[in-house]
């Protein structure tokens, strides 16, 4: 018998020791105390392991078809000729310069 690489004499000390130091008296609320722990540990690793396993097979999943993708908008423009008002060079007025 081996547990977490502790053999048979080596339980049988521990145990003793423990019944030494708590006496006889308080080693079964002990145990029963440090049972419902391992319990705890166990169901909340096979919680997560559950949990592991069906992201995993999410992901093995192929992604949900999507809805088909609209033509796109066709946008067009017109470009106006706008006049431009610039200086003239030989004088103070505004002369207008059309685009041709």
């Amino acid at each position: 018998m081996n547990i977490f690489g502790i053999g048979l004499p080596e339980m049988i000390l521990i145990m003793l020791v423990a019944l030494l130091i708590f006496g006889p008296k308080k080693l079964p609320e002990i145990g029963r105390s440090m049972g419902k722990a391992i319990k705890g540990f166990q169901d909340a690793s096979r919680e997560f392991e559950s949990e592991f396993k069906r992201e995993a097979d999410l992901l093995e999943k192929p992604a949900p078809t999507q809805a088909p993708v609209q033509e796109p908008v066709k946008v067009t423009a017109e470009v106006v000729s706008t006049p431009v008002v610039a200086p003239s060079e030989d004088s103070k007025e505004l002369t207008t310069v059309t685009d041709a």
